[in-house]
């Protein structure tokens, strides 16, 4: 029987290639594709050799990467098993549904029209995605995988923390993914909204003066003084309790933060200058750390 000289492949590959199998490709077409690319020299033997030795299993469609002289017998069985090129596309903690369609629209590799999101309901990650492959299916995942964990996290959740409904952990976990980028400050912002919550004390959080103007983008300028006493349902310099909905998608750090809160007096916090907060139990140490707020502002040329 003659056998084509590569069917098992050389000790050391060289240059790759990539090879798109459409969906519904035959066999024959696939091994043309291969001619064409010149991975192969002959489209009927290598078909030829493909159906007297390969296993009868069908091709499956995809973005291959072969390397030159990789062996005939391994295009086959990678065509077969589906070995295909995998992407990945990141979503980072806090980013707003707006933002994460942006990223999905942006992706070329992937195909389809998509709505924004829900508001809250994709868990910011890594995600593995095949060339092709329709942007709905991928935000599904995204939509699934926060599915999973809130529920997950939900399981585990102490009797401090404040909320009273899953839905309630992501509206509160937004707030506070985006008050702080610090792991460490996590837990004790979420105390503190916590202690404000049951105390009926207003949020006061910036982020959610901004989202109605933004959907989460960045505001660009500071926030006007009719935007912090405009009442839309989400504004809580003006309303008692959480705001209507989440401002962002929460990482999972930050849904834990909401679901076992840090013990902890303070009702109040501010930035300090260093990207991170200083937290105070009264009002009048919290005006005394927000004049040292101002004072380094001041110095920066900030204000």
């Amino acid at each position: 029987m003659l056998l084509a000289p590569w069917w098992g492949g050389p000790d050391k590959p060289v240059k790759t290639v990539d090879v798109t199998i459409a969906p519904g490709s035959s066999l024959a077409k696939a091994s043309e594709q291969l001619e064409d690319v010149e991975l192969v020299t002959s489209a009927r033997h290598f078909e030829w050799l493909a159906r007297i030795l390969g296993k009868p299993v069908p091709i499956k469609a995809g973005v291959y990467r072969f390397a030159r002289g990789d062996g005939w017998k391994h295009y086959l069985e990678s065509l077969q098993s589906g070995e295909v090129l995998s992407y990945r596309i990141t979503i980072p903690e806090g980013w707003p549904a707006v933002m994460v369609a942006d990223r999905l629209r942006a992706e070329k590799q992937l195909t389809g029209t998509i709505d924004v999101p829900a508001e809250g309901s994709v868990l910011p990650d890594t995600y593995d995605f095949q060339a092709g492959e329709p942007r709905a299916a991928v935000l599904k995942r995204m939509q699934a995988a926060m599915t999973r964990e809130l529920a997950t996290l939900w399981k585990a959740r102490k009797p401090t923390a404040v909320v009273k409904t899953p839905e309630e952990a992501i509206v509160l976990a937004s707030i506070v993914e985006k008050e702080t980028g610090k792991a460490a400050e996590r837990r004790t912002v979420a105390g503190v909204y916590g202690n404000r919550l049951r105390q009926g004390i207003k949020l006061g959080a910036d982020p959610t003066v901004i989202y109605p103007y933004t959907k989460g983008r960045a505001l660009g300028r500071r926030i006007k003084q009719s935007e912090l006493h405009a009442d839309n349902g989400y504004n809580t310099y003006v309303m008692v309790g959480l705001p209507k909905g989440p401002i962002a998608n929460p990482g999972r750090a930050s849904i834990a933060a909401v679901l076992d809160p840090a013990p902890t007096k303070a009702l109040y916090f501010v930035a300090d200058g260093t990207g991170g907060h200083v937290f105070a139990d009264t009002l009048a140490e919290h005006n005394a750390n927000v004049a040292k707020w101002f004072a380094i502002r001041r110095a920066r040329g900030e204000m």
